[in-house]
């Protein structure tokens, strides 16, 4: 798939998940294994701006990353990076990442405006 352009919805992900976190710590943060759920930061790039995020715990010790706002061009097999203030926490190669921002997109409108031929069938009232 290539983009229209280089801000092209398709280009942009708000969840991703990881294999295994390797922390930096023997075991991920205590707030994570008890609330299964944590608020920290996240880039996939060096240079990148940290992004808000929730890691969400799945039993295998891989997480779920669910993003504040969409970051753009996510890639599997890229590294995910943790952050709590300062602190690097540890990091996940990408495995897999949820719907785009476009398709999504494309899910609402047609949830919104249904096809004639649904209209069509819809009965009129007696």
């Amino acid at each position: 798939f290539k983009a229209p352009s280089g801000d092209h919805p398709a280009l942009y992900r708000d969840l991703l998940r990881t294999n295994r976190v390797h922390w930096m710590a023997e075991e991920p943060p205590a707030e994570l294994v008890r609330e299964k759920m944590m608020d920290c930061h996240f880039r996939f790039r060096h240079q990148m701006a940290l992004v808000p995020c929730v890691l969400t715990l799945n039993q295998d010790g891989s997480v779920w990353v669910t993003l504040v706002k969409p970051a753009k061009a996510i890639t599997p097999g890229q590294f995910a990076v943790f952050y709590k203030g300062d602190e690097c926490l540890g990091s996940g190669k990408i495995l897999r990442m949820g719907p785009s921002v476009y398709t999504l997109q494309q899910g609402k409108n047609r949830e919104e405006s249904p096809k004639k031929e649904e209209i069509d069938k819809i009965e009129p009232a007696t």
